[in-house]
């Protein structure tokens, strides 16, 4: 999914349930961090601290926002694009290495970049190119950077990765246990779980014959059900 390697998936995942449920909520965008707290947030996320994830995501909305409006002439409404760049945003925390030493609005804004293109491309809305191998800093040894350098960057060891399946099944039986088959789907054609792209609000509304305000409601109410079973 996405390219994504299993933790990557995990990650993405349970990050997309809360910042969804952020927004949801209708709070407006807060603060961005100022240099000295994003320091601290990413030294705690890289210690393994996991709302210090969550903190970095959600004080970086305001970007995601700015970005997005970049792409406002094109047919997707700007809550589509904030959500599927807020997709980006969490891909960039999850990926981000601040020993390669590029600034953190840099690294995920170039990540909101490519997922707004990249969902343009696959609908045919926008000839563009994902520049992957593009440099967007340099490391301490004045070497340049590029993002597939870091993407590729997220090794796990063996029981990591057995703990992170059984956390996945886990979530898959949450899902199949709360959720009505509608809500499952929705969220399988949102997030793109059934191993296919991310769709739209109108994409999945056009799909189902019924209109996008209903298709938000659905998804809201299932992502409240889910992440109160994880919390639990």
């Amino acid at each position: 999914m996405f390219g994504l390697t299993l933790a990557g998936f995990f990650a993405f995942l349970q990050s997309t349930i809360f910042v969804v449920g952020y927004i949801s909520s209708n709070n407006l965008f807060p603060e961005p961090l100022s240099a000295e707290e994003e320091k601290i947030y990413i030294e705690k996320y890289e210690n393994g601290d996991e709302e210090a994830r969550n903190i970095l995501i959600e004080r970086n909305l305001r970007l995601v926002a700015h970005v997005s409006k970049k792409y406002s002439s094109t047919n997707i409404n700007l809550d589509d694009l904030i959500s599927i760049g807020t997709i980006g945003l969490i891909k960039g925390i999850n990926s981000f290495n601040s020993t390669k030493g590029v600034r953190l609005a840099t690294y995920v804004s170039r990540c909101i970049d490519n997922e707004i293109l990249m969902h343009l491309r696959s609908n045919k809305k926008l000839q563009a190119e994902v520049y992957l191998n593009e440099p967007i800093g340099k490391d301490k040894d004045d070497n340049e950077i590029s993002l597939i350098d870091i993407l590729e960057n997220d090794e796990k060891n063996v029981e990591d990765e057995i703990d992170l399946k059984l956390k996945i099944k886990k979530l898959y039986e949450n899902m199949k246990k709360v959720l009505k088959s509608r809500e499952k789907e929705i969220l399988e054609l949102r997030f793109g779980l059934n191993g296919n792209a991310p769709k739209t609000q109108n994409q999945i509304a056009e799909m189902m014959g019924i209109s996008r305000s209903y298709v938000s409601r659905i998804e809201t109410k299932a992502i409240n059900k889910l992440s109160k079973e994880i919390k639990e």
